[in-house]
């Protein structure tokens, strides 16, 4: 396979005045990888700052309510800062920092990744600037304000559909103008060459503590590895650690909104076709003359039109499957792991926990469900229940 491709997927459909800022960061992390001092840090950071490794839990309640297989929860809502985000911008800015970057800035869709970044700048001494679509900054109010809080500035995006792709577009722009002293700390395994694998490298270490967790823990490996789908970094950091285990089915749920049938989704791979966005080709939506559609989900994390491009490589090669889950699936099943569990998960995280509630009763005891929970609910109260007081009640489990 072409370096920085995935079959057809990935390369660098980026302004030329990126070339050479890309070529530098590849060239900067390959000599990363290399290096032991740089992992060891990366590795005491995540140990003693993040606080992981984070643990597998049994869905004990939830399982026996639903009956069939076990379900099994990565607990990335358990790091610093409350999600998967922070394993990737610790990694990203040791690199600036390698780089003699002086400036982080980064697009948000929930605001977890700008929390993360914000977060890691605060750590290591640099100014941090976030961009973040307007209709974001509104429905994910506490995030916008832990980042001021730690010490980011956040710019809103009126553009477009005002969410993901906007705050994404503005950030590539800063960048462009800023390259010599600025590192763009993307958020999930799309973009660019090297992104899309730099991401996923610094994701895998949830597939790999997970792979060895399940063997410790249960015996076996998981049936099925679950996780929620926007661009797609928890999910490439879960499959990582199961992509040469054949028997190990990888499910990437991607947000079904109000339907696929209704337009009203960002369900890239399900709802897509290929083509080319922020630097990289792989499954979008867009129109037939190429056009980027808006989308639309309750959850502002999984709300942007394409998808990390090894998920449309895998999804072609059928090595791992994509499906839907709506807003109001997602919803019942956020309520379901709170009243069962005492977990209050985002609502990223509840699509992935609601196809595993789909499935557990179809498949036998000794099955097990890994649901990789990739973050916590608490930036998302106001949004369930703003939902709620507009939807008809979601059926109890």
């Amino acid at each position: 396979m072409k370096k920085g491709h995935y079959g057809p997927y990935g390369g660098q459909y980026i302004a030329e005045t990126l070339m050479t800022p890309l070529r530098e960061l590849e060239a900067a992390y390959e000599d990363a990888k290399a290096d032991p001092a740089f992992q060891a840090e990366f590795r005491e950071i995540l140990r003693d700052y993040v606080g992981r490794e984070s643990p597998l839990t049994f869905a004990r309640r939830l399982t026996e309510r639903l009956g069939g297989a076990r379900i099994v929860l990565k607990r990335e809502d358990l790091n610093h800062t409350g999600a998967h985000k922070v394993n990737n911008t610790i990694g990203q800015a040791l690199l600036a920092r390698r780089m003699g970057k002086k400036r982080l800035i980064a697009e948000t869709g929930a605001g977890m990744h700008g929390v993360a970044t914000a977060t890691v700048a605060a750590l290591f001494g640099m100014p941090c600037e976030v961009y973040m679509g307007a209709t974001d900054v509104a429905r994910q109010a506490p995030n916008v304000a832990r980042m001021k809080m730690l010490g980011a500035t956040v710019h809103p995006i009126e553009e477009g559909g005002a969410t993901l792709k906007d705050a994404m577009n503005e950030a590539i722009r800063d960048w462009i103008a800023n390259c010599d002293d600025t590192f763009y700390v993307i958020g999930t395994v799309a973009g660019p060459h090297p992104y899309p694998a730099m991401v996923r490298d610094f994701q895998s270490v949830i597939g790999t503590e997970a792979r060895r967790q399940m063997l410790e823990k249960f015996g076996k490996l998981p049936d099925q590895a679950i996780a929620c789908v926007g661009g797609g970094s928890n999910a490439m950091g879960l499959f990582a650690g199961f992509l040469d285990d054949p028997g190990v089915r990888l499910v990437g749920v991607e947000a079904g909104g109000k339907g696929i049938a209704t337009g009203e989704h960002a369900a890239s791979i399900c709802g897509g076709r290929p083509g080319v966005l922020h630097g990289s080709k792989t499954y979008l939506l867009q129109t037939d003359d190429g056009q980027i559609l808006d989308t639309y989900s309750v959850s502002a994390g999984l709300d942007y039109p394409g998808v990390g491009p090894e998920h449309a490589y895998l999804a072609d090669t059928g090595r791992a499957e994509y499906v839907p889950v709506d807003d109001a699936e997602a919803v019942a099943a956020f309520d379901a792991l709170c009243r069962y569990e005492g977990i209050i998960p985002a609502l990223e995280s509840s699509h992935a926990v609601a196809e595993a509630i789909k499935r557990a009763p179809h498949l036998p005891g000794d099955a097990i469900l890994l649901v990789n929970l990739s973050g916590r609910g608490d930036k998302d109260m106001d949004n369930v229940l703003a939902w709620k007081a507009a939807h008809p009640p979601v059926p109890a489990l």
